[in-house]
């Protein structure tokens, strides 16, 4: 979204749009909240020269105003709409209580009385009134807006219910009757409580755009001509360069240029080891570094940083839609469309059977109130705030929510092998020795290949710092183009290469170690032969190393019932040896990256729905032909078009946490709409009076507090998700 800037001149009187629930969202045109999806409101701005900017494209991040800050009309906190919710339900409670008391049908039904004074009689009508238009004009309001848009729903129903029994209450004033002013005061009352704790709810679950907003540090420590001044991070460009002392927030991304330490980007990634960082390293804005300090060069700021982009995809996905979603609202029109079908129809059958008005309107209103989609309306939105909170805070970027719930119904998980299975890098796969320990050959071997700056060399030396090992210098050192290199380590001549490095330095060849070398190579190892003295000792095997967690990721993949199929460009040979080490059912080799959408595609003919999972840049077609696309170990470049879901980590056991979560997430869902809409099967007829000859008649305020119940039912349900979601 584009970088917007509004200017007002002096003098002029500009209309803005805000959100009642986020009065900080302010914007020129009508629309929806970025943050809650709410309809936005007018207000008026007065303000001279006022200038607001909005950064990470509508992410809505942090509002930068211009000096000239100004204050607003709404410039309340967040949760003040929520407060004003609350202190309605409690004056409307107040005044409900001694509406109650003086009502003739309770002291009847219960059989106590009230002291009677001159104008007692009035206490019901006129709080009745007072709880109606104070408590009760937020439902009519808001069943306007939804006859604007053409969408009648909840507030429609609540609206037709409290209006049609205060104005028969009122009626029978004059024209006598029983009213039932009581009821309708507690009706206000449990619904105005019930939207409290449904607001409450989604505030609570929906915290994954502010949690991530409060990472973002506002001032950075900006090194200029060799000094520190301290800045407002809007104000950093890329080539910048910073200081991060210990303790602080890293102000943007960038790459480490000095000193080293652990960074903690647990919020951001969900790497809960500290990760260490050093020269060379890039970082992610909003990282706290832990123990050194960091100068940091300034590569992305704005809407290109990660954090930015993680915001952008957490808005898409809290705003994308799912099929259970798309029910929900059909289901919410259809229940609205019944209740007030029902509800007439229920009026005008008691009018005919019982020719009984106050009845026939209690049984019209109760239908309405009890079949409100309060419930249905926070069922689905509950459960996309609690999964996109957790997805966001553990590396899960749901591009496409349709793909979340999608997911689980896969049956294939195909995955590219290089950088997604294993690390994309040579590594030491094999050592193998005739007359010394493994240990003792490898640091011979490291010796010598440190002089090289062969791809090779620098595999072999790096596997033997990471065991520890120490590595002495070589004298004499000579490579040899094309073969190898030799040097003396220890007094001990020594030689590493090809088998034609070793025939033109007239090594004596050894046949026990040929075998195993020709064993090593039929898997699509690269293996190099190491002599000392003129003796062939041993051999140090390479290869691609296959990732520890990708063991456990197919593992887990396979219990669930999933196939599991790599793609890869390498050989046959090495990807037969990859498939059997980890288990793989099947196995394409030698496909180039265009082919890849085409195996993805073959697999789709056999019937399978298909998850492909790699790494979004030359396997895009193949993710986008895949049923769900699921781009891995993107880093800090999560803006990957052609993926559904983007894993941050580079770890394929995410895909068995991706899998868990769609599980969870559907099965919430399904539960939720069941406790939504399920009970109206029973308790609308209830309501129209079909059990009334046997006695059973539900009153309209029972009826708020069995739809209530319901919300709470919801709220609960999809709250106790964080419990499995552990």
């Amino acid at each position: 979204m584009e970088h917007k800037h509004e200017h007002q001149h002096k003098g002029g009187d500009n209309v803005v749009y805000t959100c009642p629930h986020h009065p900080e969202v302010r914007q020129k045109e009508l629309g929806k909240c970025p943050k809650c999806g709410m309809e936005l409101i007018k207000v008026e701005e007065h303000k001279e020269h006022t200038r607001i900017k909005e950064h990470t494209c509508g992410a809505h991040m942090a509002h930068e105003h211009a000096p000239e800050e100004h204050e607003t009309h709404a410039g309340h906190d967040h949760s003040m709409h929520m407060e004003e919710m609350k202190r309605k339900a409690i004056v409307t409670t107040v005044l409900t209580i001694p509406v109650v008391l003086y009502s003739k049908s309770i002291q009847e039904l219960l059989g106590f009385s009230m002291p009677e004074f001159p104008g007692s009689e009035w206490i019901t009508p006129l709080l009745s009134t007072i709880v109606f238009f104070y408590g009760g004009l937020f439902f009519i309001r808001g069943m306007l807006d939804e006859l604007r848009l053409r969408k009648p729903g909840m507030m429609t129903l609540i609206s037709v219910a409290i209006s049609v029994a205060f104005l028969y209450s009122l009626s029978t004033l004059v024209f006598g009757g029983k009213e039932f002013f009581w009821e309708l005061t507690t009706l206000i009352v449990v619904m105005l409580w019930g939207h409290w704790i449904e607001m409450k709810s989604v505030l609570g679950a929906s915290r994954a755009l502010e949690e991530l907003v409060k990472l973002m540090p506002t001032k950075a420590n900006l090194i200029k001509n060799g000094e520190i001044v301290e800045v407002h991070v809007s104000e950093l460009k890329p080539g910048d360069l910073v200081l991060v002392k210990p303790g602080e927030k890293i102000p943007a991304d960038g790459v480490v240029v000095e000193g080293s330490s652990h960074v903690n980007e647990a919020m951001l990634t969900g790497e809960s080891k500290p990760v260490p960082k050093s020269v060379g390293d890039r970082v992610i804005g909003g990282a706290i570094n832990m123990e050194g300090s960091l100068k940091v060069r300034v590569e992305k700021t704005g809407e290109e940083t990660y954090l930015s982009q993680v915001l952008k995809l957490v808005k898409e996905a809290q705003e994308s839609k799912t099929r259970l979603q798309d029910m929900a609202d059909r289901v919410a029109f259809y229940l609205t469309v019944v209740a007030i079908g029902v509800g007439l129809l229920a009026f005008v059958a008691w009018i005919a059977l019982r020719g009984d008005l106050q009845f026939a309107v209690e049984r019209a209103v109760t239908v309405m109130v009890i079949a409100c989609p309060h419930a249905l309306g926070l069922a689905i939105p509950l459960v996309v705030a609690i999964s996109t909170s957790y997805s966001a805070r553990n590396g899960i970027l749901v591009r496409n929510r349709l793909a979340l719930e999608t997911i689980k119904e896969v049956d294939a998980v195909v995955f590219d092998k290089t950088g997604t299975l294993t690390e994309g890098r040579f590594g030491v796969s094999d050592v193998v020795s005739t007359n010394m320990p493994d240990l003792e050959l490898l640091k011979l071997t490291a010796s010598v290949e440190k002089n090289s700056e062969h791809v090779i060399a620098q595999a072999i030396v790096e596997d033997a710092r990471n065991k520890g090992i120490p590595i002495p210098e070589a004298k004499n050192f000579r490579a040899v183009p094309g073969k190898g290199v030799e040097g003396e380590v220890e007094g001990k001549r020594i030689a590493v290469g090809t088998k034609l490095l070793m025939e033109e330095l007239g090594i004596e060849i050894s046949e026990e170690v040929l075998s195993k070398v020709r064993e090593l190579e039929s898997k699509g190892k690269t293996v190099v032969l190491v002599a000392v003295d003129g003796k062939l000792v041993g051999a140090v095997a390479l290869a691609d190393r296959i990732r520890a967690e990708s063991y456990e990721a197919v593992s887990e993949l396979k219990r669930l019932g999933k196939k599991v199929v790599m793609i890869t460009g390498a050989s046959e040979e090495v990807a037969r040896y990859v498939a059997e080490e980890l288990g793989i059912d099947e196995f394409f080799a030698r496909v180039l990256p265009h082919q890849k959408a085409e195996k993805v595609k073959e697999l789709q003919g056999r019937s399978m729905k298909v998850a492909m999972v790699g790494d979004g840049i030359n396997d895009a077609p193949a993710l986008v032909q895949a049923d769900v696309g699921v781009a891995i170990g993107s880093g800090t470049d999560v803006a990957i078009e052609s993926a559904d879901i983007i894993l941050v980590k580079n770890d394929p056991r995410d895909v068995v946490k991706v899998m868990k979560l769609s599980v969870i997430t559907v099965r919430k869902m399904v539960q939720n709409l069941f406790w939504a809409a399920g009970y109206n099967v029973i308790t609308i007829p209830l309501a129209a009076g079909v059990a009334a000859p046997w006695g059973v008649i539900l009153k309209p305020a029972v009826g708020a507090i069995f739809m209530s119940a319901s919300t709470v039912i919801v709220a609960i349900n999809a709250m106790l998700m964080r419990r499995e979601l552990r």
